[in-house]
Protein backbone atom coordinates (compact mmCIF):
# COMPACT_ATOMS: atom_id res chain seq x y z
CA UNK A 1 0.00 0.00 0.00
CA UNK A 2 1.59 3.22 -1.14
CA UNK A 3 2.20 5.79 1.53
CA UNK A 4 1.52 9.22 0.09
CA UNK A 5 1.60 11.16 3.33
CA UNK A 6 4.29 13.74 3.92
CA UNK A 7 6.68 12.30 6.51
CA UNK A 8 7.04 14.07 9.82
CA UNK A 9 10.46 15.39 10.84
CA UNK A 10 10.66 12.80 13.61
CA UNK A 11 10.26 9.91 11.12
CA UNK A 12 12.55 10.60 8.19
CA UNK A 13 11.95 8.80 4.94
CA UNK A 14 14.81 6.35 4.25
CA UNK A 15 17.16 7.30 1.46
CA UNK A 16 18.96 4.62 -0.46
CA UNK A 17 22.70 3.99 -0.89
CA UNK A 18 25.53 6.37 -1.63
CA UNK A 19 25.35 8.14 -4.99
CA UNK A 20 27.42 6.76 -7.86
CA UNK A 21 30.20 8.96 -9.30
CA UNK A 22 27.95 9.82 -12.23
CA UNK A 23 25.27 11.11 -9.89
CA UNK A 24 27.58 12.85 -7.41
CA UNK A 25 26.22 16.21 -6.44
CA UNK A 26 22.66 15.22 -7.33
CA UNK A 27 20.07 14.70 -4.57
CA UNK A 28 19.57 11.05 -3.58
CA UNK A 29 16.32 9.42 -4.65
CA UNK A 30 13.71 9.70 -1.92
CA UNK A 31 11.55 6.57 -1.91
CA UNK A 32 8.34 7.51 -0.19
CA UNK A 33 7.10 3.90 -0.24
CA UNK A 34 9.80 2.65 2.13
CA UNK A 35 9.01 2.51 5.81
CA UNK A 36 11.35 3.49 8.64
CA UNK A 37 13.29 0.44 9.77
CA UNK A 38 12.90 -1.58 6.56
CA UNK A 39 15.94 -3.60 5.54
CA UNK A 40 17.46 -2.01 2.44
CA UNK A 41 19.70 -5.07 2.02
CA UNK A 42 16.65 -7.34 1.93
CA UNK A 43 14.91 -5.22 -0.70
CA UNK A 44 18.04 -5.32 -2.84
CA UNK A 45 18.37 -9.09 -2.41
CA UNK A 46 14.75 -9.52 -3.51
CA UNK A 47 15.38 -7.19 -6.47
CA UNK A 48 12.78 -4.72 -5.27
CA UNK A 49 15.54 -2.12 -5.08
CA UNK A 50 18.33 -1.89 -7.61
CA UNK A 51 21.96 -2.33 -6.56
CA UNK A 52 22.09 1.45 -6.26
CA UNK A 53 19.11 1.37 -3.92
CA UNK A 54 16.56 2.79 -6.35
CA UNK A 55 13.09 1.83 -7.54
CA UNK A 56 11.97 1.54 -11.13
CA UNK A 57 8.39 1.30 -12.33
CA UNK A 58 8.24 -2.51 -12.28
CA UNK A 59 9.74 -2.86 -8.81
CA UNK A 60 7.58 -0.04 -7.45
CA UNK A 61 4.52 -2.00 -8.62
CA UNK A 62 5.90 -5.15 -6.97
CA UNK A 63 6.49 -3.29 -3.70
CA UNK A 64 2.93 -1.94 -3.83
CA UNK A 65 1.57 -5.46 -4.22
CA UNK A 66 3.64 -6.67 -1.26
CA UNK A 67 2.30 -3.88 0.95
CA UNK A 68 -1.24 -4.65 -0.17
CA UNK A 69 -0.86 -8.32 0.79
CA UNK A 70 0.74 -7.36 4.11
CA UNK A 71 -2.27 -5.16 4.82
CA UNK A 72 -4.41 -8.32 4.83
CA UNK A 73 -2.01 -10.56 6.76
CA UNK A 74 -0.83 -8.08 9.42
CA UNK A 75 -4.15 -8.24 11.36
CA UNK A 76 -3.84 -12.04 11.42
CA UNK A 77 -0.33 -11.72 12.85
CA UNK A 78 -1.56 -9.33 15.53
CA UNK A 79 -4.38 -11.72 16.40
CA UNK A 80 -2.02 -14.64 17.11
CA UNK A 81 0.75 -12.54 18.66
CA UNK A 82 -0.51 -12.89 22.22
CA UNK A 83 1.58 -11.69 25.19
CA UNK A 84 3.85 -14.43 26.48
CA UNK A 85 3.22 -16.65 23.47
CA UNK A 86 5.17 -17.04 20.25
CA UNK A 87 3.10 -17.62 17.10
CA UNK A 88 4.06 -19.79 14.13
CA UNK A 89 3.49 -19.11 10.43
CA UNK A 90 4.11 -21.63 7.65
CA UNK A 91 4.50 -20.35 4.08
CA UNK A 92 4.00 -23.12 1.51
CA UNK A 93 5.52 -23.12 -1.94
CA UNK A 94 7.80 -20.43 -0.57
CA UNK A 95 10.12 -20.24 -3.58
CA UNK A 96 12.72 -17.63 -2.64
CA UNK A 97 10.65 -16.92 0.50
CA UNK A 98 9.78 -13.50 -0.83
CA UNK A 99 6.57 -13.37 1.24
CA UNK A 100 8.13 -14.74 4.43
CA UNK A 101 11.02 -12.26 4.35
CA UNK A 102 8.74 -9.30 3.75
CA UNK A 103 6.35 -10.34 6.53
CA UNK A 104 9.28 -10.78 8.91
CA UNK A 105 10.78 -7.41 8.04
CA UNK A 106 7.54 -5.41 8.17
CA UNK A 107 6.13 -7.07 11.28
CA UNK A 108 9.21 -7.60 13.44
CA UNK A 109 11.63 -4.93 12.22
CA UNK A 110 9.16 -2.14 11.41
CA UNK A 111 5.91 -2.60 13.34
CA UNK A 112 7.69 -3.98 16.44
CA UNK A 113 11.05 -2.30 16.02
CA UNK A 114 13.40 -2.86 18.94
CA UNK A 115 11.39 -5.78 20.36
CA UNK A 116 12.55 -9.41 20.26
CA UNK A 117 10.56 -11.44 17.72
CA UNK A 118 7.54 -13.12 19.30
CA UNK A 119 7.01 -15.66 16.58
CA UNK A 120 8.64 -17.90 14.01
CA UNK A 121 8.19 -18.05 10.24
CA UNK A 122 8.76 -21.28 8.32
CA UNK A 123 9.35 -21.29 4.57
CA UNK A 124 8.51 -24.65 3.01
CA UNK A 125 9.88 -25.33 -0.47
CA UNK A 126 10.70 -28.43 -2.54
CA UNK A 127 13.66 -26.92 -4.44
CA UNK A 128 16.75 -27.43 -2.30
CA UNK A 129 18.77 -24.66 -3.94
CA UNK A 130 16.13 -22.05 -3.09
CA UNK A 131 15.99 -23.28 0.51
CA UNK A 132 19.77 -22.88 0.82
CA UNK A 133 19.64 -19.38 -0.71
CA UNK A 134 16.95 -18.35 1.78
CA UNK A 135 18.90 -19.76 4.71
CA UNK A 136 21.98 -17.82 3.63
CA UNK A 137 20.03 -14.57 3.22
CA UNK A 138 18.32 -14.93 6.62
CA UNK A 139 21.71 -15.52 8.22
CA UNK A 140 23.20 -12.47 6.52
CA UNK A 141 20.29 -10.27 7.60
CA UNK A 142 20.14 -11.62 11.15
CA UNK A 143 16.55 -12.85 10.73
CA UNK A 144 16.95 -15.48 13.44
CA UNK A 145 13.26 -16.38 13.82
CA UNK A 146 13.05 -17.89 10.33
CA UNK A 147 13.53 -21.50 9.24
CA UNK A 148 13.54 -22.94 5.73
CA UNK A 149 12.59 -26.54 5.10
CA UNK A 150 13.19 -28.60 1.97
CA UNK A 151 9.90 -30.50 2.16
CA UNK A 152 6.76 -31.15 0.19
CA UNK A 153 3.51 -29.98 1.77
CA UNK A 154 2.54 -33.57 2.52
CA UNK A 155 5.87 -34.30 4.21
CA UNK A 156 5.66 -31.04 6.15
CA UNK A 157 2.36 -32.18 7.68
CA UNK A 158 4.10 -35.00 9.58
CA UNK A 159 7.64 -33.57 9.88
CA UNK A 160 9.14 -33.11 13.36
CA UNK A 161 10.78 -29.92 12.04
CA UNK A 162 7.41 -28.16 12.41
CA UNK A 163 5.31 -27.79 15.55
CA UNK A 164 2.17 -29.85 16.02
CA UNK A 165 0.06 -26.70 15.69
CA UNK A 166 0.63 -23.80 13.29
CA UNK A 167 -1.18 -20.50 13.78
CA UNK A 168 -1.13 -19.11 10.23
CA UNK A 169 -0.75 -20.85 6.87
CA UNK A 170 0.03 -18.89 3.70
CA UNK A 171 0.36 -20.02 0.09
CA UNK A 172 1.05 -17.36 -2.51
CA UNK A 173 0.43 -18.36 -6.15
CA UNK A 174 0.57 -22.08 -5.35
CA UNK A 175 -0.17 -23.81 -8.66
CA UNK A 176 -2.92 -26.35 -9.34
CA UNK A 177 -3.39 -28.73 -6.39
CA UNK A 178 -0.63 -27.13 -4.25
CA UNK A 179 -3.22 -24.76 -2.79
CA UNK A 180 -5.37 -27.76 -1.82
CA UNK A 181 -2.33 -29.35 -0.18
CA UNK A 182 -1.74 -26.15 1.80
CA UNK A 183 -5.38 -26.21 2.95
CA UNK A 184 -5.01 -29.85 4.00
CA UNK A 185 -1.88 -28.89 5.96
CA UNK A 186 -3.74 -26.03 7.65
CA UNK A 187 -6.62 -28.31 8.61
CA UNK A 188 -4.24 -30.93 10.00
CA UNK A 189 -2.33 -28.30 11.99
CA UNK A 190 -5.52 -26.65 13.28
CA UNK A 191 -4.43 -23.31 11.86
CA UNK A 192 -6.18 -20.27 13.25
CA UNK A 193 -5.88 -18.41 9.94
CA UNK A 194 -5.11 -19.19 6.30
CA UNK A 195 -4.25 -16.71 3.54
CA UNK A 196 -4.27 -18.28 0.07
CA UNK A 197 -3.68 -16.84 -3.39
CA UNK A 198 -4.40 -19.67 -5.87
CA UNK A 199 -2.70 -19.79 -9.24
CA UNK A 200 -3.27 -21.97 -12.31
CA UNK A 201 -5.50 -24.97 -11.62
CA UNK A 202 -6.44 -27.79 -13.96
CA UNK A 203 -7.57 -30.84 -11.98
CA UNK A 204 -11.28 -29.99 -11.71
CA UNK A 205 -11.37 -28.76 -15.32
CA UNK A 206 -9.96 -32.14 -16.37
CA UNK A 207 -12.74 -33.98 -14.53
CA UNK A 208 -15.39 -31.71 -16.06
CA UNK A 209 -13.95 -32.37 -19.52
CA UNK A 210 -14.08 -36.15 -19.10
CA UNK A 211 -17.74 -36.14 -18.08
CA UNK A 212 -18.89 -33.33 -20.38
CA UNK A 213 -20.83 -35.42 -22.89
CA UNK A 214 -22.70 -37.33 -20.19
CA UNK A 215 -23.50 -34.19 -18.22
CA UNK A 216 -24.86 -32.35 -21.27
CA UNK A 217 -27.56 -34.99 -21.52
CA UNK A 218 -28.41 -34.86 -17.81
CA UNK A 219 -27.79 -31.32 -16.61
CA UNK A 220 -28.41 -28.12 -18.60
CA UNK A 221 -25.86 -26.36 -16.36
CA UNK A 222 -23.19 -28.34 -18.23
CA UNK A 223 -23.49 -25.62 -20.89
CA UNK A 224 -21.30 -23.58 -18.51
CA UNK A 225 -18.33 -25.76 -19.47
CA UNK A 226 -19.29 -27.16 -22.89
CA UNK A 227 -16.65 -25.16 -24.78
CA UNK A 228 -12.97 -25.85 -23.96
CA UNK A 229 -12.23 -22.25 -23.00
CA UNK A 230 -15.22 -22.21 -20.68
CA UNK A 231 -14.18 -25.58 -19.25
CA UNK A 232 -10.85 -24.08 -18.21
CA UNK A 233 -12.35 -20.87 -16.82
CA UNK A 234 -15.29 -22.53 -15.07
CA UNK A 235 -13.00 -25.24 -13.70
CA UNK A 236 -10.77 -22.59 -12.17
CA UNK A 237 -13.74 -20.70 -10.74
CA UNK A 238 -15.47 -23.72 -9.26
CA UNK A 239 -12.19 -24.98 -7.77
CA UNK A 240 -11.93 -21.86 -5.63
CA UNK A 241 -15.64 -22.06 -4.76
CA UNK A 242 -15.11 -25.64 -3.56
CA UNK A 243 -12.05 -24.55 -1.54
CA UNK A 244 -14.11 -21.90 0.22
CA UNK A 245 -16.89 -24.39 0.94
CA UNK A 246 -14.32 -26.89 2.21
CA UNK A 247 -12.96 -24.32 4.65
CA UNK A 248 -16.45 -23.29 5.80
CA UNK A 249 -17.39 -26.96 6.16
CA UNK A 250 -14.34 -27.33 8.41
CA UNK A 251 -15.49 -24.58 10.73
CA UNK A 252 -13.77 -21.52 9.23
CA UNK A 253 -15.19 -18.12 8.39
CA UNK A 254 -14.14 -17.23 4.84
CA UNK A 255 -13.66 -13.95 3.00
CA UNK A 256 -12.76 -13.72 -0.69
CA UNK A 257 -11.33 -10.50 -2.03
CA UNK A 258 -9.16 -9.04 -4.77
CA UNK A 259 -5.46 -8.99 -3.96
CA UNK A 260 -4.36 -6.54 -6.66
CA UNK A 261 -6.03 -4.92 -9.64
CA UNK A 262 -6.60 -6.95 -12.79
CA UNK A 263 -4.07 -4.73 -14.56
CA UNK A 264 -1.34 -6.35 -12.45
CA UNK A 265 -2.32 -10.02 -12.48
CA UNK A 266 -5.20 -12.24 -13.61
CA UNK A 267 -4.45 -14.53 -10.63
CA UNK A 268 -5.46 -12.08 -7.96
CA UNK A 269 -8.01 -13.88 -5.80
CA UNK A 270 -7.19 -13.86 -2.09
CA UNK A 271 -8.97 -16.37 0.16
CA UNK A 272 -8.83 -15.51 3.86
CA UNK A 273 -10.07 -18.12 6.32
CA UNK A 274 -10.22 -17.73 10.10
CA UNK A 275 -11.35 -20.22 12.70
CA UNK A 276 -13.61 -18.47 15.23
CA UNK A 277 -12.91 -18.78 18.93
CA UNK A 278 -16.38 -20.29 19.39
CA UNK A 279 -17.40 -23.02 16.96
CA UNK A 280 -20.62 -22.55 14.98
CA UNK A 281 -21.74 -26.14 14.33
CA UNK A 282 -24.95 -25.11 12.55
CA UNK A 283 -23.09 -23.11 9.91
CA UNK A 284 -20.46 -25.83 9.63
CA UNK A 285 -23.04 -28.56 8.94
CA UNK A 286 -24.85 -26.34 6.43
CA UNK A 287 -21.60 -25.77 4.55
CA UNK A 288 -20.88 -29.50 4.55
CA UNK A 289 -24.29 -30.11 2.98
CA UNK A 290 -23.74 -27.44 0.33
CA UNK A 291 -20.28 -28.78 -0.49
CA UNK A 292 -21.58 -32.30 -1.10
CA UNK A 293 -24.51 -30.95 -3.14
CA UNK A 294 -22.24 -28.93 -5.44
CA UNK A 295 -19.89 -31.87 -5.99
CA UNK A 296 -22.84 -34.14 -6.83
CA UNK A 297 -24.59 -31.59 -9.07
CA UNK A 298 -21.47 -31.02 -11.16
CA UNK A 299 -20.50 -34.68 -11.37
CA UNK A 300 -17.27 -34.12 -9.43
CA UNK A 301 -17.39 -37.21 -7.25
CA UNK A 302 -13.87 -38.07 -8.44
CA UNK A 303 -12.40 -35.16 -6.46
CA UNK A 304 -14.54 -35.53 -3.33
CA UNK A 305 -11.56 -36.76 -1.29
CA UNK A 306 -9.52 -33.67 -2.18
CA UNK A 307 -12.18 -31.40 -0.73
CA UNK A 308 -12.60 -33.42 2.44
CA UNK A 309 -13.42 -31.57 5.62
CA UNK A 310 -12.30 -31.44 9.23
CA UNK A 311 -14.87 -31.78 11.98
CA UNK A 312 -14.97 -28.02 12.64
CA UNK A 313 -14.80 -28.49 16.40
CA UNK A 314 -12.32 -26.45 18.44
CA UNK A 315 -9.38 -28.22 19.99
CA UNK A 316 -6.72 -27.04 22.41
Amino acid sequence: MQNTRTPSPSRPVPKTGAPSPASAGKPAQVIEELRPGQSIELLKALHILTREGKLNQDTRRKLKQVYHLYQFIEPLLRDVCAPGRAFTLADHGAGKSYLGFILYDLFFNVAHQGEPPRGHIYGIETRAELVEQSRALAGRLGFAAMSFLNLSVQDATTSDALPAKVDIVTALHACDTATDDAIAFGLAKRARHMALVPCCQAEVAGVLKKSRALNLNKNPLAELWRHPLHTREFGSQITNVLRCLQLEASGYQVTVTELVGWEHSMKNELILASRPAVAQPGKTRAAQTRLQAVLAELGLGEVTARFGVADGLPRA
